[in-house]
């Protein structure tokens, strides 16, 4: 019998899943390592049952099995040819809480920051805080001994685990907890899997020159991001190993473990009261990395909550991040380092004082040059500039990257500066400019070697860096895993980090707890090379691939996928905020991820053997969901624009495979609409039948949207405008001409009015239809035919602004990648403006007053189109809203709607469409008070509001008009 068929018979025995397909292989061959493996297959298991059934497979089969939580692991730990097993989808359950004791039991799927959205109102937390906090889960935070940036106040993840409930790799339960010495005792007399294993740690470590061995050769006890190996040295704080507690917690030896030695179901967790609720962040800048290390020595006399830093590379990686660019507010001039100092208090008095107190000690020791204070909302912004580090670093263009393989190494705080020093000078030596930033309060910074893994001399020099900063490492009795794991990466110099007679004990209790072999194999003991099974084959034949979009920026389509280094951004739930990604938010399958499509482009063109390398079923399935929202071009550390690669491959793929009926229709949309005008009302009638629904592929449940009785270009035909010294020109998208004519006579009523005559030419369509749907040679051709049409005519004087903003926003985005004139693409996208950026910049310069509006109060709340909040921003709607002086504007944090043009119509969507409006929009409009006014400037969005929750929005120039006196 073949594997397939015996996958196939054990997933009929589960009651959640067992694929094996190839879009599923290819999606979990990685995490955020450099490595790749293509496992046996994927399952999400629903219940403990099924792990149990998972787990007796895999030692009949001889089969590893790898248990997996978000994916973010950086040293490849979730790396396998084995069974991958998902518990992110459905072990996400909190199991108890005790609110007394501050202790909770959760299920190993739960995301960090939504625990602690549960803990708040009870004034309490969960203290361990990663940079991937909003995405990363309690299972692989244990799992790893995860730290980030609190660690210095709030300890490890070890320091908080009480108890872990577990599979042992015979399918047996097991509960690990803090016991006594004579019931550690007893369970090594049990006759079953669990009092072997307690039998054998036993007698391993009940050994004196076993104990003075690990004391000798162990991390220094003063570091305490210690993750190299097993934690045996836990142990030796209890009488039974020569120390001198009466207590043993064997829960705190599982964290760390990386899944090697048993399959955990639910973690019970101390918490800890919130922090005060005043803080400071004082951010000093200095003149050099060495400097900023000194620095740290002292600023840790000072009580900190944080203490992190961020040297200029990644630095300058933030300046061409949209997303990142706001949070550089505090950046003054090019310092080559920075650091991120918090400090807490009850009182407001009392924190200046703090921070006061912290700039006085640096400037007394002559460390930094410049000292700004943050407060408030704008210290999450420094905050998430910090945590962006890790993805920044993947937006670095072309092949050479950031490597994680020394990234890890904490020291003693005392021998951080010297330990850089030397370091630098490894770096020098390989002729490397090496990245330094994360947590320096705790001895730990995240260092990389630039490296382009995909050719044999920097594998070479990868291998060897790697080596001689672990001897470094070793020389000052440090850890060479801090907080991210041994994985594949670091697994395999164990024996140089703590001894090869401690190592060989740490094979004994990998055997003891596991003889078969099943969780986790080559990690931690018996280590894959590190060297080997890389994302990228060594000295390949780079693929050479055509585009219609112009992906140079990125050096190409293949290398923008590759951009996606795995930090799993946008795997974030909907209360994180933000938009990335919408459909993972609706399904929460991993293939819905932005994440997974570009991991899946990266492959199949990569390993295609087609003539034409997109023509992959598989592409066609990742791909489907996507709603090419743009969040990912700018939410999306990496940037990696996976709207434009939907675009492509559905180009590419179509082109072989056909045009279906309906994606025409949709695609020529504003044609039909055209013919469809000359009689409004037959048509409208006709496009919302049943029968025609059913041909057109839209679901019943949605209503069509109904052609206006006249298109604006007939109103501005028999329109006459007030001649004014201030043109500017108005783009009249399909969208505005064909169903909103009535929004394009506000925004010209309003425009004339505020003293601008607005100049409409006779353009093409914007495209953005036939970019949804992969007609891009017709994309291509409007692109060129309005870049020659406007650019002559577009100027600082004399702009180019829209009303919807996925077809104005056009101009900023596609037609760069479009147009054939580059040159003159650029020059108009620099003038192009949505209508309400163009206003609120009138507004700033003090061209348009509040006198010109109505006094009478009014409350609105703000719904963001996707494109607008990726390409633009939903501020200038606010500042344009605003100038009525006495109306209450508010910005609805909100994500995608789920219309996403026709995708929300289309009958097989509907329902995950409604779902990522549920999401985050629809409560939120459903609870606006009585009178409230929802504004949305997106016709998709307004549309999907009123299917959602029967409430009619508006387009913010409608409610601008109707302020007008």
């Amino acid at each position: 019998m073949t594997l397939d068929k015996q996958l196939q018979i054990v997933s009929e025995k589960l009651s959640g899943e067992l694929v094996f397909d190839n879009l599923h292989k290819s999606i979990y061959a990685t995490d955020a390592s450099v490595y790749r493996k293509t496992p046996t297959a994927v399952a999400f298991p629903k219940t403990i049952e099924d792990i149990k059934i998972l787990i007796d497979f895999s030692v009949q089969h001889n089969i590893t099995l790898v248990p997996r939580t978000a994916g973010t692991s950086l040293a490849g730990q979730c790396v396998s040819d084995g069974i991958i097993v998902d518990v992110s989808k459905h072990f996400t359950n909190i199991l108890a809480f005790d609110e007394k004791n501050k202790t909770i039991t959760v299920e190993p799927g739960i995301i960090r920051d939504d625990l602690n959205r549960f803990l708040k109102p009870y004034g309490l937390f969960f203290g361990p805080n990663t940079s991937t906090s909003n995405r990363c889960m309690i299972g692989g935070m244990v799992g790893n001994n995860s730290s980030g940036s609190t660690s210095i106040r709030y300890g490890v993840t070890r320091d908080k685990v009480i108890a872990i409930d577990a599979l042992l790799s015979d399918g047996s339960k097991a509960t690990f907890s803090e016991i006594s010495s004579q019931e550690f005792r007893k369970k090594t007399t049990q006759d079953d899997l669990e009092g072997k294993i307690y039998k054998s740690i036993f007698f391993e470590l009940s050994s004196k020159e076993t104990q003075d061995e690990i004391l000798k050769e162990f991390p220094k006890a003063a570091i305490h991001r210690r993750n190299t190996g097993y934690a045996v040295d836990e142990f030796l704080t209890s009488n039974l190993f020569g120390g001198e507690q009466d207590t043993v917690n064997t829960a705190k030896f599982l964290s760390g473990s990386e899944g090697t030695l048993a399959f955990m179901t639910a973690i019970t967790i101390q918490l800890d009261d919130l922090p005060p609720t005043h803080s400071i962040m004082v951010t000093p800048h200095f003149t050099s990395v060495n400097e900023s290390l000194k620095a740290t020595i002292t600023t840790m006399n000072h009580n900190l909550f944080t203490c992190e830093l961020m040297d200029k590379v990644i630095l300058d990686c933030t300046k061409n991040n949209r997303e990142q660019t706001k949070n550089r507010f505090f950046i003054q001039g090019d310092p080559e380092a920075v650091l991120m100092l918090e400090v807490k208090a009850d009182s407001k008095e009392k924190v200046e004082e703090l921070a006061d107190k912290l700039i006085q000690d640096l400037k007394d020791n002559n460390f930094g040059y410049h000292y700004p204070k943050v407060f408030g909302n704008d210290i999450k912004k420094v905050l998430d500039l910090r945590k962006a580090g890790l993805g920044l670093l993947g937006n670095m263009i072309g092949d050479k990257k950031a490597v994680a393989c020394i990234e890890d190494t904490a020291v003693d705080l005392h021998d951080l500066p010297e330990y850089i020093e030397e370091f630098s000078a490894i770096m020098d030596k390989y002729q490397q400019q090496a990245v330094y930033y994360a947590h320096a309060g705790a001895g730990e910074l995240h260092l990389r070697p630039i490296l382009n893994l995909k050719k044999a001399e920097d594998v070479d020099l990868f291998r060897k860096i790697t080596t001689e900063t672990a001897e470094l490492v070793k020389k000052y009795n440090g850890s060479f895993s801090g907080e991210h794991g041994d994985g594949i990466v670091r697994a395999e110099f164990i024996p140089l980090m703590i001894g090869d007679r401690n190592y060989q004990l740490l094979k004994r209790i990998k055997k003891a707890f596991d003889p078969n072999n099943v969780f986790n194999k080559g990690k931690i003991t018996d280590a894959f090379k590190m060297d080997e099974s890389l994302r990228y084959e060594v000295d390949r034949n780079e693929p050479e691939i055509n585009t219609i979009f112009d992906f140079s920026d990125s050096e190409g389509i293949l290398r923008l996928a590759e951009k996606c280094n795995g930090s799993g951004d946008c795997r974030k739930s909907p209360e994180a905020g933000g938009t990335l990604c919408p459909s993972y938010r609706a399904t929460k399958d991993e293939k819905d991820t932005t994440r997974s499509r570009a991991n899946a482009l990266r492959e199949f063109l990569t390993n295609s053997d087609q003539v034409n390398k997109f023509n992959h079923k598989e592409l066609k399935t990742v791909f489907d969901l996507c709603l090419s929202c743009k969040a990912c071009a700018s939410e999306c550390p990496s940037n990696v624009d996976v709207a434009s690669l939907k675009a492509e491959f559905l180009y590419q793929y179509q082109e072989t495979n056909g045009y279906s009926f309906r994606s025409k229709l949709f695609a020529n949309n504003a044609k039909y609409n055209k013919l469809g005008s000359k009689f409004p009302t037959i048509t409208n009638f006709l496009t919302n039948t049943s029968l025609a629904k059913k041909v057109m592929g839209v679901a019943q449940e949605r209503t069509v949207p109904k052609l206006a009785k006249q298109t604006l270009d007939a109103w501005l035909k028999k329109t006459n405008q007030k001649d004014s010294e201030k043109t500017v020109l108005l783009f009249n998208d399909e969208f505005t001409n064909f169903y909103d004519t009535e929004i394009g006579k506000d925004s010209i009523t309003v425009l004339n009015a505020l003293g601008y005559e607005a100049e409409v030419l006779n353009h093409e369509e914007s495209g953005r239809s036939y970019i949804s749907k992969g007609f891009l040679k017709e994309a291509k051709t409007i692109a060129n035919k309005n870049v020659e049409l406007f650019k002559d005519k577009v100027s600082e004087n004399k702009p180019l602004i829209g009303i919807e903003p996925s077809a104005i926003l056009t101009f900023r985005d596609e037609y760069l990648r479009l147009a054939d004139d580059k040159k003159a693409a650029s020059e108009i996208a620099k003038h192009t403006f949505t209508i309400e950026e163009f206003l609120s910049k009138e507004i700033e310069k003090g061209n348009i007053t509040s006198s010109q509006f109505t006094s009478s109060s009014k409350e609105i709340k703000i719904h963001g189109h996707c494109h607008q909040k990726s390409l633009s921003t939903t501020n200038s709607i606010f500042t344009m809203l605003n100038i009525p002086e006495n109306y209450t504007v508010r910005i609805m944090n909100t994500g995608c709607c789920g219309m996403a043009g026709s995708f929300g119509y289309e009958k097989e969507h509907y329902k995950v469409s409604m779902q990522v409006g549920e999401d985050t929009l629809f409560k939120k409009v459903r609870n606006a008070s009585k009178g409230t006014e929802i504004a949305a400037s997106g016709t998709s969005c307004r549309h999907q509001i009123y299917d959602g929750t029967s409430k009619i929005a508006k387009h913010p120039i409608t409610l601008l008009k109707e302020a007008l006196i």
